[in-house]
């Protein structure tokens, strides 16, 4: 498809249904000639007939249009052309060019010509005019804005990526330091610990004495844990998570879990029952400590929230892909919308413990990670006065050591 090299153009009367009714100028040439009483879309390619039809439904509906791109036949070439239209009387005056500055040419030399005819027409002219400056106006203050708020989004675009790898740089620094200072406080806490533990066991204290040492052995182990958890979450954030997988018997696992649980439980008189599976399970890859690290924190979650003389339930579910452990207490549910806060670092809800015992607000959290490094997924079941569920989906991964 080529145009011409010159501008050129035709004005043209039609009626309401696109029939030429008289042609006032053409000089397309040949190709161009359509007889008065044909339809306007008699001078296009056959193609452009529907952009035709929608050319002329604009102009009975909004009395005007300017710069529809179709395309004729001239000089036996399938060419361009530009066309605008304006209504007047009982009809459309309509003016065709092979550029858009030949369309305003066109209507100059239209304007230049002081008869009866071109008189009739100015003021259609002038309304082609006076209908596409504002729509030309408004499309290019458009242009312009959605310019400076491209430019603006990139600005920000970079800006905020600029800050995100500062944040990661503030992150991975956070992260060294509270591994260093956790670590650096893990053996005093741990020493102050077994001499608290020794002193309660062998030395002859008096009553007052007995208490402050209990005390002592209470908040140390507390920091202890905390300590512990710190060093946990530091290297988990960093992105340093390492799993020493081996052939685990997950089902002996669990036991050893719920054995070393029932003892923590008896002061608060909890019983703790393990359901296991009916059918043998094969050994497992996955790292035995982290995840007797997760069944020791979700049984001693469920301790800590359980009234005394409640139960704790553990069960094992197999699938042929999946395995998955449950653990459901007694205690007073969470509220559906506070869930969310459960894997958040140092986050608590309205739930508490029932003895008194202290939470760091960090277990689900390295709960969650070592779960989801294992390939697995961490749920949650709860409902306010009910108790709570916990579910360990983990998937079946053979060991083919």
């Amino acid at each position: 498809m080529t145009s011409p090299s010159h501008d050129c153009g035709c004005v043209m009367i039609c009626d309401r249904e696109g029939r030429i009714v008289r042609m006032l100028r053409d000089d397309l040439g040949p190709d161009s000639r359509a007889c008065v009483g044909e339809t306007m879309a008699a001078l296009l390619d056959p193609a452009a007939g529907e952009k035709a039809g929608r050319f002329l439904q604009e102009l009975q509906t909004r009395g005007a249009a300017f710069d529809w791109e179709m395309t004729m036949p001239i000089d036996g070439v399938l060419t361009a052309v530009h066309f605008a239209g304006a209504a007047v009387d009982d009809g459309f005056l309509i003016v065709v060019a092979t550029s858009r500055s030949g369309l305003s040419r066109v209507n100059e030399e239209l304007m230049l010509i002081n008869n009866e005819q071109t008189n009739a027409l100015r003021s259609a002219l002038k309304e082609i005019s006076l209908r596409a400056r504002p729509a030309t106006e408004r499309g290019s203050r458009g242009y312009d804005e959605l310019t400076r708020l491209n430019n603006e989004l990139a600005n920000l675009q970079r800006e905020m990526a600029r800050k995100n790898a500062e944040l990661e740089r503030l992150n991975e620094q956070k992260n060294r330091f509270v591994g260093m200072a956790a670590h650096d406080l893990r053996s005093p806490l741990g020493v102050i610990l077994n001499y608290a533990e020794f002193l309660e066991s062998e030395a002859v204290l008096t009553a007052e004495q007995r208490e402050f040492v209990t005390a002592i052995k209470r908040t140390s182990r507390f920091m202890l844990g905390l300590v512990e958890d710190l060093l946990d979450v530091s290297t988990i954030e960093a992105g340093r998570l390492e799993l020493a997988r081996e052939p685990t018997d997950l089902v002996a696992l669990v036991e050893h879990a719920v054995t070393l649980n029932r003892t923590l439980a008896s002061p608060k008189q909890i019983a703790i029952d393990f359901l296991a599976p009916p059918e043998p399970l094969a050994p497992l890859s996955l790292d035995p400590g982290k995840l007797q690290q997760v069944l020791n924190n979700l049984l001693s979650n469920a301790v800590k929230f359980s009234p005394k003389g409640s139960r704790v339930g553990v069960s094992m579910t197999v699938s042929d892909t999946h395995v998955t452990i449950g653990v459901q207490d007694q205690g007073p549910g969470i509220a559906q919308d506070q869930l969310e806060k459960l894997f958040k670092p140092f986050s608590k809800t309205g739930a508490r413990p029932t003895g008194g015992e202290r939470s760091t607000g960090l277990g689900l959290v390295i709960v969650q990670r070592i779960v989801q490094g294992h390939g697995g997924e961490v749920r949650v079941e709860s409902e306010v006065g009910v108790g709570s569920r916990f579910l360990v989906v983990l998937p079946i991964v053979q060991d083919d050591r």
